[in-house]
Formats: structure tokens, C-alpha cells, sequence
């Protein structure tokens, strides 16, 4: 008898584990999200963010709220000469929780560490040809959001994605809306969504990346940005940096695409213009 008490003394401890600790989680967050918004953070939103004004007074106030519970956990890391202050870190997270409001928020649960670079970065992948042959691949890029708990930015890109705000660039909502992609195992365009959401979903978006891939073939104008041609994952994020940029654009132009990602993001833009 002895070793089944055993047994079921450390499986009632795990499940009780497993129910207490996200409760005990949100109460920590609560305690956060109570504090006092500091007056320097509120310069810097004023500063660099200002498409923070355009937003309803009950939507800045959850977005000082996340930035205080995003900047509490996440874990900033400086390179090449970037030395991290608040600045840094209040940018990134407006920008970050943007795509958080209206909705129950685990703040990107795999995410542990955002690296900062001062400028573009260049990153090496092995690639293999088709003779099987291994090469080392080098991009440079402005953003890069991974499976495995880190976003990497260019700081002057961020700052120009947070500056400019209706050209539909913006490298932090990007690479977060990845992170959210992620949050489903790897990235392919389609994020957490309700059960009865998901073919509606796939079906516009299917249809949206077909229709940008033929007319980016075509050399056309378009919206989207032609990067979005990509794959479906790299669609998802140009689509979602145009929701948040040019949302007037899209509702008139693809306005499936546009209810689709209202209903994910739970806000409406185009009301904020």
C-alpha cells in the first residue's frame, strides 16, 4: 500500500502543481499591472510611439498595463555597443503588446529574452542544396523571432517602425506576430484560434497569400508587402504590421482579411484613425 499512497501523494502534488502555479502567476502579473506607470515611461510613448495617442483612453491604459508586465518578465540583452535602458524596452514592449489587447494575455509564453542590436544584424543558417551539400547562408536582417524563446531587433529599425506609422512597416509587430504564430509549434500562419474560427480563417488567408503571390509574379503594386509571397508565415506578419499601420487600406482593399484579423486582435484600427 505504501508505495501506491506514494504514487498518489506525488500525483495529486503535480496536478495541484499544475492548477495553482498559472493562478499564483496571475496574481503576481495583477500586482504589476497595479503599479504606478512611470512618468519617464509615459515621455517615451509620447517620444517613440505615437500611435499610442490614436487609441482609446481604456486601450492606452491596458497597454501601460502589459508594457509593465512584459518589461517585468522578458529579459532585454544589449549587443554590439547597445547598452539597455528604458527606452529600449519601453518601445519594444508598446509596440510587442499592441497585438495583446481586448484579449487574455500570457504576455508570449515561450519568449524569454529580446535581443537588441543597434542596426541591421547579420545571421548565418546551414542551408542544404540539392546535391546535399551543406552551406553556410548569410542574411542580413532587421528582425528575426524564434521558436525557442528569443526576438532579435535592430534598434534604428524599431525606432523607424515606431516612428513612421501608417507605412505598413514595422519590424516589432512583425516579429511578435510571429512570436504568437510560434505559440502553435512553428510558424505557418496560423496562430491560436477558436475551433470554429479555423476554417473560415485558413480559407481567407489561403486565398489573400495566393492573390499577393500571383500578383507579386506579375510585378503589380500591392498593399502587402511582396515579402509577404514568401510562405504563409511570413504572410501572416505582413498582413498583421498592415492591420495595425494602414487598417483603413486593408478594410478596403481586402476586407476579408481585415475581419479576419479583427477578430483575432480583437481591436478595430481603422477606428483609432
Amino acid at each position: 500500500m505504501q508505495p501506491l499512497f506514494i504514487i498518489f501523494l506525488i500525483t495529486s502534488l503535480l496536478v495541484a502543481y499544475i492548477i495553482v502555479k498559472p493562478m499564483l502567476r496571475e496574481r503576481g502579473r495583477e500586482k504589476v499591472r497595479s503599479q504606478i506607470f512611470p512618468k519617464t515611461w509615459r515621455k517615451i510613448l509620447r517620444r517613440n510611439v505615437p500611435y499610442f495617442h490614436t487609441m482609446p483612453a481604456d486601450m492606452q491604459l491596458q497597454l501601460k498595463q502589459h508594457i509593465l508586465v512584459f518589461i517585468h518578465e522578458k529579459n532585454f540583452m544589449g549587443f554590439e555597443g547597445i547598452d539597455i535602458d528604458d527606452e529600449i524596452q519601453v518601445t519594444i514592449a508598446a509596440q510587442a503588446c499592441l497585438l495583446l489587447l481586448n484579449r487574455k494575455a500570457d504576455y508570449y509564453p515561450k519568449l524569454k529574452s529580446i535581443y537588441v542590436y543597434p542596426a541591421a544584424f547579420i545571421t548565418k543558417h546551414p542551408t542544404k542544396d540539392a546535391a546535399g551539400v551543406v552551406h553556410e547562408q548569410r542574411r542580413v536582417l532587421s528582425g528575426e523571432s524564434w521558436e525557442l524563446g528569443k526576438v532579435i531587433l535592430s534598434w534604428k529599425d524599431t525606432i523607424d517602425g515606431a516612428d513612421i506609422v501608417d507605412d505598413g512597416r514595422n519590424v516589432v509587430i512583425h516579429e511578435f506576430a510571429h512570436q504568437l504564430d510560434q505559440e502553435t509549434g512553428s510558424a505557418n500562419g496560423a496562430p491560436f484560434l477558436k475551433h470554429k474560427t479555423r476554417r473560415c480563417w485558413s480559407d481567407v488567408l489561403s486565398k489573400e497569400f495566393d492573390r499577393l503571390v500571383s500578383r507579386t509574379a506579375r510585378g503589380e503594386t500591392t498593399l502587402l508587402d511582396k515579402y509577404g509571397a514568401t510562405n504563409p508565415a511570413e504572410f501572416f506578419a505582413v498582413a498583421t504590421e498592415v492591420f495595425f499601420e494602414k487598417p483603413k487600406e486593408m478594410q478596403h482593399y481586402h476586407a476579408n482579411l481585415y475581419s479576419q484579423l479583427k477578430g483575432l486582435y480583437q481591436v478595430d484600427p481603422a477606428l483609432w484613425l
